[in-house]
């Protein structure tokens, strides 16, 4: 049964329908936010829902003039409602305005549902919508009419999302046949003088894409089956890319675990890629990736050495997010731990992430290492990264990075 407080929003809705002879049901399907109560609980679930039906009901009035508009959740189906009530007689709303307001709606919930959902929900965010319309029968009772108006909308949701990720996936299998990735150097500084000592090549797709950033890129890879080809594309990307750097400054590769197959990372190989971009060892830093968690960490041991003869060093991402990167900390001894952009938000205000910060500020240097604090934003944060001895950084703070110049991605 809906859990439409039957009492006035079923009500409402069969007298409308009654009165317009007609309605567009808009259905957006919320079940992978299920994930969000089994995490955090029923209250950030429904905090997160409830900030997601405030937009749906905002842009559902944004984008339609006239008529009456009831936007609803029915918690049951895991679905947020929007019911757009236009005379039957409307045909320019039915047939042109409703197929267009739809995809504007799934567009803005694409954008702006991040905000709703965060910070609960961290991955891409996929709301598909689906459309049906109902006309008044007034020999079926309006709880059918309407459970049976969903059930078409669910489909039709489902349907949009099966095109859509086969339009991601095509496109990605394109983006890797034709190297067509685009990357931004974002500057990596020493927080004791601001100096620039390196850069971290982070890639993205095309600006007006579904995979515009490393994450959407890297979930899609996931989906299809092409992880380790778009890891290998990544680095050759920004490699093709590392004239545009000032001289001088190190350059920080990302890398899956699994990318130690890839023959350009294992010893000729290597150094001749190296060599076709007039870069020394030294100049390299290679960013194990906590994406994928190590496997087998005595062959990862050989690589390591292996780099580390011929100049290169290692930084482990994400340290400190969990027992993963804290395992691959041990085992792999890196010289720089890249500090989870999660301890570093509000700093400034969080005494217990100070001191989580400050503990694995001292675990580097007993290690020989040195902590890099990932997405610092504000000078407050910086400070107070500055009072604990934190001496590289990264983020917004210091600028959005450096694109080479007819580079078009996002």
């Amino acid at each position: 049964m809906l859990s439409l407080n039957p009492g006035q929003k079923l009500n409402r809705i069969a007298g409308d329908l009654e009165q317009s002879g007609a309605c567009a049901l808009l259905l957006i399907d919320i079940a992978n936010l299920a994930n969000v109560e089994r995490r955090y609980g029923a209250a950030a679930h429904h905090q997160t829902v409830s900030k997601l039906l405030s937009l749906v009901s905002e842009l559902a009035k944004e984008f339609t003039t006239g008529g009456q508009v009831l936007v609803t959740e029915d918690r049951g189906a895991d679905a947020l409602l929007a019911f757009l009530f236009r005379p039957r007689s409307d045909r320019a709303f039915y047939d042109e305005q409703l197929p267009q307001l739809t995809v504007q709606l799934s567009e803005q919930l694409s954008r702006r549902g991040k905000e709703a959902v965060y910070p609960y929900h961290r991955d891409p965010l996929s709301l598909p919508v689906g459309l049906t319309v109902l006309l008044h029968n007034p020999n079926v009772k309006p709880e059918r009419q309407i459970r049976e108006g969903m059930e078409i909308a669910r489909r039709d949701a489902q349907l949009e999302a099966d095109l859509r990720a086969r339009t991601r996936n095509r496109e990605l299998l394109e983006l890797i046949l034709r190297g067509e990735l685009g990357t931004r150097f974002e500057p990596i500084v020493s927080l004791r003088g601001s100096e620039v000592i390196g850069y971290e090549a982070l890639a993205r797709g095309r600006a007006d894409s579904e995979l515009r950033t490393p994450a959407q890129l890297f979930q899609q890879a996931g989906e299809c089956g092409l992880t380790y080809e778009l890891d290998c594309l990544c680095r050759r990307a920004a490699l093709e890319r590392v004239h545009c750097l000032p001289p001088g400054k190190k350059l920080f590769l990302n890398c899956l675990p699994t990318s130690i197959g890839d023959p350009s990372l294992r010893d000729e190989g290597l150094v001749k890629t190296l060599e076709n971009y007039q870069l020394r060892p030294g100049d390299v830093v290679l960013e194990i990736s906590e994406q994928e968690s190590i496997e087998n960490f005595a062959i990862f041991r050989e690589m390591r050495d292996s780099w580390r003869e011929l100049g290169l060093q290692i930084a482990i991402d994400d340290a400190g997010a969990g027992y993963a990167s804290l395992e691959a900390i041990m085992e792999i001894t890196p010289d720089f731990l890249k500090a989870d952009m999660r301890l570093v938000r509000g700093i400034d205000t969080d005494p217990p992430r100070q001191e989580v910060l400050r503990a694995l500020n001292a675990v580097a240097r007993r290690i020989g290492a040195a902590v890099i604090a990932e997405g610092i934003e504000t000078q407050e944060e910086l400070r107070v990264l500055r009072q604990l001895g934190v001496p590289y950084g990264q983020g917004y703070y210091f600028g959005h990075g450096l694109s080479c110049e007819g580079d078009e991605a996002g």
